[in-house]
């Protein structure tokens, strides 16, 4: 049986992970997948330790606190992996500093955002090319997504295509060549971890000029990361441990589209 090959580039808040787990726990429980079917590479830690991918049937890439703009040795490497292993059209996904590198890695361009952070539950749109495609089409025309980054995809790859975005962000979401995948926002989040995101920033933030509680009131519990997050999986042949739920979820999505 395929597994899951979890790139693992960064640790959360120590404060998060006592309460939540790590970015890995988070996203094992969004895609309700057995942690018998996960191979975890840290490669913040140690470049070498992406696996064989004789048994890997999918890849989702983690978020960081670390910056693609720093261009870290083992951030360097892992492009490198990532350009070599796309021709083996491996279902892969990056979620936020995932999201960055892969634009990175494939031609685009990463930079701090003009207007600062984009952090608590915000609307997202799906474009006419996300409407259609099988991962995103699940989700309503409008959906809501929790992000918390200060960097952002200024220019995506030439070959990318644009799947979903808002007011602030506009690149929410793209894919290259049917198969790689990058979210800007937290599919793997719940309302509670953003909530404690807040939390953990709220100095730098009131010092942005932001109102905590204000933050704190844009945050909407959501199912729609669970439902992409299980699609993509599902979609790449894995089993999901509950497909009850995950069944529930899709027709959840699926009603509530606009």
């Amino acid at each position: 049986m395929t597994k899951l090959l979890i790139i693992k580039c960064g640790e959360t808040f120590p404060s998060i992970k006592e309460q939540f787990g790590d970015f890995e726990d988070m996203i094992i429980k969004g895609t309700s997948i057995s942690h018998d079917n996960v191979v975890i590479a840290p490669v913040y830690k140690d470049a070498t330790s992406l696996p064989s991918l004789n048994k890997i049937g999918v890849i989702i890439i983690t978020g960081s606190h670390a910056m693609v703009t720093d261009h870290e040795e083992w951030s360097v490497q892992l492009i490198r992996w990532l350009q070599d292993i796309k021709q083996d059209n491996i279902p892969t996904l990056g979620i936020c500093y995932g999201h960055q590198l892969l634009a990175e890695a494939f031609g685009g361009q990463v930079s701090h955002h003009p207007k600062g952070i984009e952090i608590g539950t915000t609307s997202i749109q799906l474009t006419d090319a996300g409407k259609e495609h099988p991962l995103f089409s699940i989700l309503p025309h409008t959906f809501f997504g929790h992000v918390t980054h200060y960097q952002s995809v200024i220019n995506l790859p030439k070959q990318a295509t644009i799947l979903a975005q808002n007011d602030f962000e506009q690149h929410q979401a793209f894919m290259i060549d049917q198969h790689i995948f990058g979210v800007q926002f937290h599919p793997e989040f719940t309302a509670p971890i953003i909530h404690a995101y807040i939390d953990e920033q709220a100095e730098r933030l009131q010092a942005d000029g932001f109102s905590i509680t204000a933050l704190h009131e844009t945050v909407i519990e959501q199912d729609y990361g669970q439902v992409l997050l299980e699609t993509f999986v599902r979609n790449a042949g894995l089993p999901i441990t509950d497909t009850s739920v995950g069944y529930t979820l899709f027709q959840a999505a699926t009603k509530n589209k606009k």
